[in-house]
């Protein structure tokens, strides 16, 4: 299972106002396991930056002068995003200005048609109703180091994002990797667990306690017209 954990910094709130992306990073999971690949770009937009985006991340217009336009790095973009999953915390509002940025283009593109799409917002607003559900929060609530964010930056918060994803689905969804644990490696744990582990204390039922299991069941033998499942079983 492929997915990307994407996010963008923008101009400003709509694009109807003609708002548009000025940075993109993603982050590649691979059957949940960081691959190592990213995608990060800073774009120019050709427009002015909102006073109110510019103090969530802190980009202006003059870092954004020799950047690259959107329509020069869509085609490396969608090679990268192209048929995995998208996970992206408030999705609608990332998908609504890659899908406008993509309209600009010919072919015309729309996210959903090349991805699936998944909120987390929406999954944490789900698993943890009436609570903070930003990534400030999440952080907090899952023990995820997101110091270095003292301003949005999208492959900054597509990385915290991604640690914060796998916690809130799961975590840790197996005790060994068995795609890197040998049959030798794994007899090894097997060995110091077992070296380790006390004998276990065994404890045999009383002979009233067996009279009385034997009576209760009786009891379901007479109440049940296919008899108890235990006795059926042993």
């Amino acid at each position: 299972m492929r997915q990307v954990v994407l996010d963008t910094e923008t101009t400003g709130l709509e694009t109807a106002k003609g708002h548009r992306i000025i940075e993109i990073g993603g982050v590649e999971l691979i059957d949940r396991k960081f691959t190592g690949r990213q995608f990060h770009k800073y774009t120019n937009p050709d427009r002015e930056i909102d006073d109110g985006a510019f103090e969530v991340h802190g980009i202006n217009s003059q870092f954004l002068a020799d950047k690259p336009r959107f329509r020069d790095i869509a085609e490396e973009l969608l090679e990268f995003i192209t048929d995995a999953e998208l996970i992206i915390h408030n999705a609608p509002f990332d998908v609504s200005f890659l899908d406008y940025e993509f309209s600009q283009l010919q072919p015309r593109i729309r996210v959903r048609d090349i991805c699936q799409v998944t909120d987390s917002l929406a999954l944490a607003k789900h698993k943890h109703p009436g609570q903070k559900n930003n990534l400030d929060s999440l952080c907090r609530r899952y023990a995820v180091d997101n110091s270095a964010r003292t301003l949005h930056g999208a492959l900054l918060d597509a990385e915290i994002l991604a640690d914060v994803y796998l916690l809130l689905t799961g975590g840790q969804t197996a005790l060994f990797d068995s795609q890197t644990d040998s049959p030798e490696v794994m007899q090894a744990y097997k060995a110091i667990i077992a070296a380790e582990r006390p004998a276990l204390n065994i404890l045999n039922a009383t002979a009233e306690e067996t009279t009385a299991h034997e009576g209760a069941l009786d009891m379901l033998d007479e109440a049940s017209e296919t008899g108890s499942v235990w006795r059926q079983q042993n």
